[in-house]
């Protein structure tokens, strides 16, 4: 973020020594981007930025979505029943095997197709990042984006040491390599959060320009 926004100081709540931890209760990257937004803007009365992203497979309906950090395997999709997260690595293992084994079972691929899915095989996956800015009380703007790729056949074919989360499983196809093998300037160019922050990044551009009273 800062490196998008480098004419602003970007700050977390942690810098600034505030404990922030809201429920997300939200259906939708967005409903749970805004959860934050307003919990965050309840606390500085400054404008904020929020978001909320996950990995969506395509043959298991879009899954783990917004459950994507709470994931803990096929039985329990949503979440682990004593709340504890699954460690990453075998988050990754069990999305792998999970994907698997539906694939086994077989998936409609020209129903697939017929719906924009699959276009790069049945492992198709995308990060979605849904980003809300926050500037009070019904004043706010959101971007949406996405970062389209396929997820690996194998655990063993994971790769990467960059990024975080299921990017050493999810594989782009035009650089032929994962995304935590891209370079930080790679990512930012192409990922989900980077377009979206790209997207707001423009707005607040278009705010400051158009009011001489507005500051961010």
């Amino acid at each position: 973020m800062q490196e998008i926004f480098p004419q602003h100081t970007i700050v977390t709540p942690n810098d600034e020594g505030l404990h922030f931890d809201p429920e997300e209760t939200g259906l939708t990257f967005y409903e749970n981007s805004l959860i934050k937004a307003k919990a965050l803007w309840s606390m500085v009365h400054c404008p904020v930025i929020a978001d909320d992203s996950g990995i969506c497979l395509d043959a298991l309906g879009g899954a783990p979505g917004i459950y994507s950090s709470r994931y803990a395997g096929p039985n329990f999709m949503q979440g682990s029943p004593d709340g504890k997260k699954v460690p990453q690595a075998e988050q990754n293992r069990m999305l792998v095997s999970q994907l698997n084994e539906a694939l086994e079972k077989g998936v409609d691929l020209e129903q697939g197709k017929k719906q924009g899915l699959f276009a790069l095989g049945e492992r198709t996956a995308h990060y979605t990042c849904a980003m809300v800015l926050y500037l009070g009380h019904d004043r706010l703007y959101v971007a949406e984006e996405i970062m389209e790729g396929t997820i690996v056949e194998r655990i063993e074919d994971a790769r990467g040491t960059g990024g975080f989360g299921y990017d050493p499983l999810f594989y782009l196809p035009d650089f032929g390599k994962t995304a935590a093998e891209l370079t930080p300037d790679q990512k930012n160019a192409i990922s989900h959060r980077g377009k979206a922050s790209r997207a707001l990044k423009n707005i607040v551009e278009g705010i400051m320009g158009a009011s001489k009273n507005f500051s961010f």
